[in-house]
Order: structure tokens, then sequence, then C-alpha cells
């Protein structure tokens, strides 16, 4: 955790006897008030700008609703002395919390003003957390942090370390019962950077947010290694590299709305259903465009975000770690006016196997979705697991285990889509009947099988074709066969392994049909401490 560098004047207390009288004293109220608003002064402000970033204040009036804002505890002052801290004491020490509404609900938020002690946390600063973090699972509203931060506030010691020890410990309670939200929008550095790691969605800013437990500094010292702070733990890095960040943008403002935006299409907690919305979108709308986007031949790739655009309400999709772990795609959306969490794999990316990174993004999200109340639907065009060396060693196994654990705990209406292939285990793990979906569909181009009719061939077949005269001929009338006997479009349905075979075109219609039904889906769970999930 690093040191805060930012000298901060105490500027927030008027030079002014204590007024005689009640109207004075209400003056003096307003003056304070004002003071502690406006914070360090111009030149603290200047110098946030310059660095390309708002001020606290600026980014809450650019999340919340206008004139929504309710701050708590602005007037809080630490009480720590020695190191001139004594000296220097402005009201709210560094972090705004309050709570006002996104599109008229409830949600809580804090934000550190890095124009005070670098936005570093010591103990009043941390206590103002904890309540508002308090305040937000009582109230069942999401929680959302506007991270701008220098780290622990050394000069406070040990307590300042005990103060994040109280945020994470909140983070974990509140974790599947409220949203939370984390935007990171300045360094954040050490111990700070798991607090964003235990919350449900993190947001960043290229050019101007970091995160890493340790600086370039450290590194170069330990390692030897020469790396920048944006090249270590700036936003691409963790948007593509290690899936931190869910989302990346270019500018503050943009991020902002796009936080609105997510917040918009989540429950408030998990007591609640995700908020449903009026769409002009006809529910029976027919996609004819369906019938070519996707290849009848399994071997073309094609991107299943156009897919799903014509699935979705009006096309809109809010993909979730768009450039981590590409061959999988997880967002939200909605179908006839309902939210759905969407997985899908992308046959453009790794002709859409199943990897390390794949099960691991998918599995986190089907969590979120199921923790939060919203149905799943599942769109499946996968060729199996990734084979090789580095996946057995990096242990594909119990992270594949991941995804099919998320699928098999999880509650909420669980409908999945066949467009393709579907073969082996990852058939299974893609939230097939055997585990659990609600209602499975199929299109006419399907073929569910144990692996490709290549593969079957040339392991059924192996002694026929090696004594045939003509191998490769009799190789294609064993794949021909073995297709036709146990790979057509409808030998799943005849066993009841999918509900039905659909016309592409109107799959929208049966889903939205579907996911009706299913609203009101009642299931428990066995009686149980926690759950041991897989690693």
């Amino acid at each position: 955790m690093s040191t805060p560098t930012t000298t901060t004047p105490d500027t927030t207390t008027p030079d002014t006897a204590p007024a005689p009288d009640a109207l004075g004293r209400v003056a003096e109220l307003y003056a304070i008030k004002e003071l502690a608003r406006r914070g360090p002064g111009e030149r603290a402000t200047a110098a946030q700008h310059a660095k390309g970033k708002l001020t606290a204040r600026e980014r809450i009036d650019l999340l919340l609703d206008p004139d929504s804002f309710n701050e708590v505890e602005q007037l809080r002052r630490h009480r720590s002395v020695g190191f001139g801290m004594e000296d220097r004491k402005p009201h709210t020490d560094g972090v705004i919390t309050g709570w006002g509404t996104v599109e008229g609900r409830t949600v809580f938020v804090y934000a550190h003003d890095f124009r005070i002690f670098g936005g570093a946390l010591g103990e009043a600063h941390a206590s103002k957390i904890h309540k508002i973090m308090d305040m937000a699972v009582a109230a069942g509203a999401p929680l959302v942090s506007l991270n701008d931060g220098a780290g622990a506030r050394i000069q406070e010691g040990v307590s300042a370390l005990a103060g994040y020890g109280g945020i994470f410990q909140r983070n974990v309670r509140a974790s599947g019962v409220i949203p939370q939200i984390s935007v990171m929008l300045g360094p954040c550095a050490g111990g700070a950077a798991y607090s964003p790691a235990l919350t449900d969605f993190v947001f960043m800013v290229r050019g101007t947010s970091q995160m890493f437990i340790t600086g370039p500094d450290v590194v170069r010292a330990v390692t030897g290694e020469e790396v920048s702070q944006d090249g270590l733990g700036g936003a691409d890095v963790h948007a593509q590299l290690s899936g931190v960040a869910h989302f990346v943008y270019d500018d503050e403002p943009s991020c902002l709305a796009e936080v609105r935006y997510l917040i918009s299409l989540l429950p408030s907690s998990n007591d609640e259903l995700p908020p449903a919305a009026p769409t002009s979108d006809p529910a029976d709308r027919r996609a004819e465009a369906l019938l070519t986007l996707v290849p009848a031949e399994g071997k073309f790739p094609y991107d299943m975000r156009t897919v799903i655009e014509e699935l979705v309400d009006h096309g809109d999709f809010l993909e979730v770690h768009e450039r981590w772990a590409p061959n999988i795609l997880c967002g939200l959306a909605r179908l006839g006016g309902q939210v759905v969490g969407i997985v899908a794999n992308q046959p453009i990316a790794l002709a859409g196997v199943l990897d390390i990174h794949a099960s691991e993004k998918a599995a986190r999200f089907v969590r979120m979705c199921d923790a939060f109340n919203i149905p799943l639907l599942t769109l499946v065009d996968v060729p199996g697991f990734l084979p090789g060396v580095g996946q057995e060693h990096g242990g594909v196994i119990r992270h594949g285990a991941k995804l099919l654990y998320a699928y098999c705990e999880a509650t909420v209406p669980r409908v999945q889509v066949i467009l393709r292939k579907a073969y082996g285990g990852a058939y299974i793990v893609m939230d097939s009947r055997s585990i659990g979906c609600d209602l499975s569909y199929a299109w006419p181009t399907n073929e569910i099988a144990v692996m490709g009719a290549e593969g079957a061939a040339n392991v059924i077949f192996r002694r026929q074709i090696a004594a045939s005269d003509d191998p490769q001929a009799m190789r294609a009338a064993m794949v021909k066969d073995y297709r036709s006997e146990l790979m057509h479009p409808y030998y799943a349905a005849e066993r009841g392994l999918v509900d039905d075979v659909i016309d592409p075109a109107g799959t929208r219609a049966t889903l939205i049909r579907a996911f009706r039904m299913l609203r009101t889906k009642n299931s428990e769970q066995p009686s149980r401490k926690h759950a041991n999930t897989p690693l």
C-alpha cells in the first residue's frame, strides 16, 4: 500500500467566532458545509483535472440522478496526531459517502477524493465506508464504489490496515445479497485491490486507472523486470490478460453512463427479480436472418454476437468481459422486456471451444445471475474442450468443473438452445438437460454427439478403414453412416434430450414464451452451511 504524498491544509472551518443565535448558527452551518463540499481548493481541483480525472463530487453527479444525492457524515474528521496530522483535519476525510437514485431506484455510493490525502484510507475514512456498506445491505440496494486512492494512510499505521479488513469482510457478507460495483478511476495498489476483486463487476478507465498488488518499483527491485504502471496493471491489461476488469472505457463520463445502464438491468437485491421494462420490439418478431447467419456446416465460423442481437430486444446486449476469454460470450439483455443472462460459445474465437479461462469466465457469470434471480439462456455451438498439455497441466479439469458446478447449482430459469455442434463433455457442461436445464431447444442444424463424425468413425471403424483397398473412400462412407444414424438433428429429440427442434427464425418467440412460463419457477436447495466449490 503506497504512501500518500498529497498535502491538504485544513480549509473547512470558517474563521469566524461562534454565532450568537440560531439564525447565525444556521448560517455558520451552511458556510461549513459549503467549504466541505468545495474541498481543498481550486489548485487541487485543477491538478485532478490536469490528470484527466474528475473530482469525486463530479463523478457522483454523473452516476446518480440529478439532485438525488444525500451525503452521510460530510463533517467527519480524523482523530490522528503526529506526523503533522493534527494540523490537517479536513471534513469528509477524503471519502464522500451517501445514497441517491439511478433511474429512480436507490443506490448507495462512496467516492475517494484524491484531492484530500491522496484518497488514502485512514480510520475515519474506513469507518465512513463501513457505515455506507452496512446501510446498503440493510436497505437492500446496490453499492457503487468510485475508487481513486493512494492506499493505506501510513501515518495512521495499523488502524488503516484494519479499516481495509472491515471493507473486505463486508464485501464478502454482501456478496450475492446486493449488487456491488467497483469503478476504478485512479490508482488502486496493494491490499486495496482486493476489495474490487470481491465485488460483482469492475469498471476501469484507460490511461488513468491502475490496479496491482506490488507496483513497478517493487517488481523492478525483486525480479528486475521493467514495466510501467499501465503495463503492469492498466485497464487494457486487466480487460484482456488478467480478467480482473469486466468493462473498460476511454473516459469517465462514458464509464459512468454504462454503470447506470448496468444498474438498470440488475435487481436491487437478491430478494427481487430484475426490473422489467416495456419494449416496442414485438415478442413474435421472426428473425429470418438467423436462417443464413449460421452456416449449416460446423467447420465454418460466424460471430455469435450477430445471433444474440437478432434474438434480444432491439439488439441491445451488454457484454461482460468482452476481451477476456473471447471464445465464450457472457452478457445481459432483455427478451420481451425481461432481463436474461446469456452464455454462448463464440465460433470465431478458437472455434468456440471451452478452455480454462472460458470456463472461469462463464462460471462466475452464471453464479452472479443465479445469485440475483436473472434467468439464464445458453446458446450452444461447442466442439469440446481445448486439448493440449498446457490446458491439462493448468487444471482444465478443475476449471471446467467450476462451470459445471455453477450450472448444476443454479436455481433460476434455465433454457438451452443448440445451434449446431455440441460434442462430448462440453455439451454436458453447457447446461444440458442432464444437468438440470428447464427447457432445451435445438435447431435443425444441430449435431449432438460424443465427438464429431470424423473422429468417431476413425475410432469405431479403425480396422475396417485400415483393411480397405481405398481407406479414404471407406472412411468417407463410415463418416456418412455414423452421421446419418447417430448425429441427425432429431436423434436427441427422439430420446427426450431436447424438448423440441425449432425453426431458427422463430427462436425469439419461443424463448420469450419459455421464460414467461418459467418466471414463477421455485426450486429448493438442500440445507447446508455452504458448498465446497471447485477451486
